[in-house]
């Protein structure tokens, strides 16, 4: 039976596939499963991500699910493994509680016997920097980005030691980026000393892919490391490993194309008008309109149709995408939970459509979207490929929908993407 060295636990499908693109550049072979496998590893590969669908689930839940993808990534003879959430730190939330990135941390801590791990999300590429524990996007302070109205995980607080304490049993502390500066012996001779002082989870700064390459060296001999997806460009060469431009290698792409949007975040808004402005074609969910099982119905139907009529001669988007106040909307009429699951479940079905009318070339933006769709699909593994934008690889897998070929989907976070990247992606396969 193959051996891996890295294992992998991701929080949402685009987060895998975040993960699994920026270790595929650095150097290793990666492949993605949808879920914990119930079989054992056939695959000759360096790294196995385990995409599950536990960010925005209760803690007890999320702890369950990821105890289950460790327990099976020991069996594969994972080394070291990888607990990777968003880089925006954000996660379950509930009222005035929110937050499993710790508790999940704590279990994982505590089923590899391990007393001190890191954290931090930091991805420069992406415009994600830590600084003095403050999260920033772009040059903004995270509770002050668009995420602080996000409409299933919030973020109102920016320092990251604070957020993590509030969530963990473990101490929290960190290692600034005047000592990241310095180096890996540096930066293990901090972790010692946070150690002395009881610090269990260390927040890490990074202001580049520099800061996250002098980290890598000291992280080699860690059982567990917790971060976003930026961490993984230092890790490979703990391995001897290297960017081989073969380890991206996909099929040749065939058949037709579309995109699904379920996203509400300001990049994915900016993305979907810049499709639509730019004169393709699209087509909008009425999510006012889903509220019973033969309306959800009628609105796929109708939107089928109208894909089968343009899907053989160009691109073509459907979306629930909108802005903040439409979605309030929904929410106040069904509620959080309940909207969420509605929109998740239409667009799944659309998807399958789609496949059935020849699409294999799919575009999913949204992390709960990417989730609901690549399950609907019955998909259980991907290729991870070459990349589309920071954060974002073209992947290859087989569906039961697409009985005679292959699919290339990209997982989009909601987040990531330059505003043409709608209109861009295809080049990359082509």
């Amino acid at each position: 039976m193959p051996k891996i060295i890295l294992g992998c636990i991701a929080d949402d499908f685009t987060g895998a596939t975040d993960l699994a693109n920026n270790l595929v550049r650095a150097g290793m072979r990666v492949v993605q499963t949808i879920g914990v496998p119930r079989e054992p590893l056939r695959s000759d590969v360096d790294a196995v991500v385990v995409a599950l669908k536990s960010r925005t689930i209760k803690p007890d839940l999320a702890i369950e699910q990821s105890l289950h993808a460790l327990k099976w990534l020991q069996a594969q003879g994972a080394q070291q493994i990888y607990f990777k959430y968003c880089s925006t730190f954000d996660s379950w939330y509930e009222g005035n509680t929110r937050g499993n990135i710790g508790p999940v941390t704590d279990a994982l801590m505590d089923a590899l016997n391990t007393d001190f791990t890191i954290a931090t999300p930091a991805f420069p590429d992406n415009h994600r920097t830590v600084c003095n524990g403050y999260l920033f996007v772009g040059d903004v302070l995270l509770g002050e980005s668009g995420m602080k109205d996000h409409p299933l995980t919030p973020m109102r607080d920016s320092n990251l030691v604070r957020v993590l304490q509030a969530q963990s049993q473990k101490k929290v502390g960190l290692i600034s980026y005047k000592v990241i500066a310095k180096g890996s012996a540096a930066i293990t001779q901090c972790i010692n000393e946070l150690k002395t002082q009881g610090v269990q989870i260390a927040v890490v700064d990074a202001l580049s892919n520099d800061d996250l390459i002098r980290l890598g060296p000291a992280l080699k001999n860690r059982p567990l490391v917790t971060a976003g997806s930026g961490v993984a460009i230092g890790l490979p060469a703990n391995w001897h490993l290297t960017p081989n431009a073969k380890s991206s290698l996909l099929p040749s792409a065939k058949g037709f194309q579309a995109i699904v949007s379920g996203s509400c975040s300001q990049a994915t808004q900016a993305q979907v008008a810049h499709f639509k402005q730019s004169g393709q074609p699209a087509f909008e969910i009425d999510v006012m309109q889903l509220d019973t099982e033969q309306a959800k119905q009628a609105q796929i139907e109708k939107a089928l149709q109208w894909a089968q009529l343009l899907v053989s001669k160009q691109a073509v988007l459907i979306y629930s995408t909108a802005d903040p106040a439409r979605v309030q909307d929904v929410q106040k009429r069904w509620g959080v939970e309940a909207s969420g699951v509605m929109i998740e479940q239409t667009l799944a079905q659309l998807t399958q459509g789609l496949v059935r009318l020849g699409v294999s070339q799919l575009l999913v933006a949204g992390g709960e979207t990417s989730g609901s769709c690549v399950q609907a699909l019955q998909v259980t593994q991907l290729q991870i490929g070459p990349q589309i934008d920071p954060g974002v690889p073209w992947c290859y897998a087989h569906s039961s929908f697409s009985a005679s070929q292959g699919l290339h989907i990209s997982l989009k976070s909601g987040n990531f993407g330059r505003v043409d990247f709608f209109s861009k992606a295809w080049r990359v396969l082509s």
